[in-house]
């Protein structure tokens, strides 16, 4: 199959497709509207459910139903939306069902604005709802890594039987770009005879529930959760280095679109002989802690700069990992304004001692 030029929320209905989707329940939200547009006419295409329901609370409680019952289940929202659903993230995440969550990111906080922004990274990595869980969360930088990672993020969602998150932003929903399907299969089915709610005709029930009044067995379900997440922490690390193998003097961290600019700019500064590199994170629950530490650890590298679309998030992680050995600045934009390449080469050469200096 030839390359096909799409726009990132289209790719992002067609990927779960090949995932092997079963429903799709949704409520529309700028900047991710056009996934359920387009899922509208896909859905029943492949004998899929797609359902507009009246609210996001009430999308999100679909989703608990279809995965108890077995079903593999995700939905799309944007940063509102996916806050009015997060009672119902940490029912699915106690529950221990598969399903997937993509949130592509606007602006806030409050209503804020529909222009692109990183500002939910602490939602998705903390944990947007109550209680004792996590997600694991992908944070893709192309429309084409973004098809990948939602068929990824099915497989992994099974693999775990936990709630998987994407987040993009404005920029990776609107953007076009080629994209390929060749070659991309849906992952193989979880298998729910011992646990999915789809009648109990020849066995004992299943009953799906988040309820334990006695302290000991939740708190034995609350440890069983916490080394499911370790595992993930072992075998879930996803990162990306640019140019770090020729010892740079400065480690630029960012993920997301927001590490295409990076990219950008370190093009630049590499033309004019600054030897920069860049990091970036693709899982960012689990963080790559530890790569990120190493490479920050060089010899070479005076400090580390962290580049977000928000008034920083990430770095908090970033933070941790570095525990202290390594300076540590930040450049971020808020509000729906996306960092120029510009600023970020003046940023850079601030840092290290070659020019003026940006925001």
């Amino acid at each position: 199959m030839a390359k096909k030029l799409m726009k990132g929320n289209e790719a992002i209905g067609e990927a779960a497709i090949v995932a092997g989707a079963q429903a799709y329940f949704c409520y529309p939200i700028t900047p991710q509207t056009e996934v359920a547009e387009y899922l509208a006419k896909r859905m029943p295409e492949v004998g899929g459910v797609f359902v507009q329901a009246e609210s996001e609370l009430a999308a999100s409680q679909m989703i608990f139903g279809a995965a108890a019952a077995g079903a593999r289940v995700f939905t799309t929202s944007s940063s509102p939306g996916i806050s009015l659903m997060s009672e119902a993230m940490s029912y699915i995440a106690a529950a221990e069902l598969p399903a997937v969550f993509i949130n592509i990111i606007r602006c806030g906080p409050g209503l804020g604005g529909i222009l692109p922004s990183q500002g939910d990274y602490l939602q998705a990595t903390k944990g947007g709802g109550h209680g004792d869980y996590r997600f694991l969360v992908l944070a893709p930088s192309t429309i084409q890594e973004t098809v990948d990672l939602t068929i990824e993020a099915f497989r992994l969602a099974d693999k775990y039987r936990n709630p998987v998150m994407l987040i993009g932003d404005g920029l990776i929903g609107q953007m076009m770009e080629p994209v390929d399907f060749e070659g991309r299969t849906a992952p193989p089915r979880l298998d729910t005879s011992g646990w999915a709610t789809t009648g109990c005709a020849g066995r004992e029930p299943h009953i799906v529930k988040t309820l334990f009044l006695d302290p000991n067995v939740l708190e034995q379900r609350n440890r069983k959760m916490r080394d499911k997440y370790e595992q993930m922490k072992r075998e879930e690390v996803r990162f990306e280095t640019y140019l770090c193998d020729d010892a740079p003097e400065l480690l630029v961290a960012a993920y997301g679109t927001t590490a295409r600019v990076v990219r950008t700019a370190v093009d630049r500064l590499r033309e004019e002989g600054v030897k920069v590199g860049m990091f970036r994170p693709i899982s960012v629950f689990p963080f790559p802690d530890e790569p990120l530490r190493q490479q920050a650890l060089v010899p070479s590298v005076k400090a580390v700069l962290v580049v977000e679309m928000s008034m920083g998030q990430m770095l908090e992680d970033v933070e941790r990992a570095l525990q202290g050995r390594r300076p540590l600045h930040f450049f971020g934009r808020g509000g729906g304004n996306v960092p120029a390449p510009e600023e970020l080469v003046r940023e850079c050469r601030r840092l290290l001692g070659n020019g003026q200096g940006g925001r």
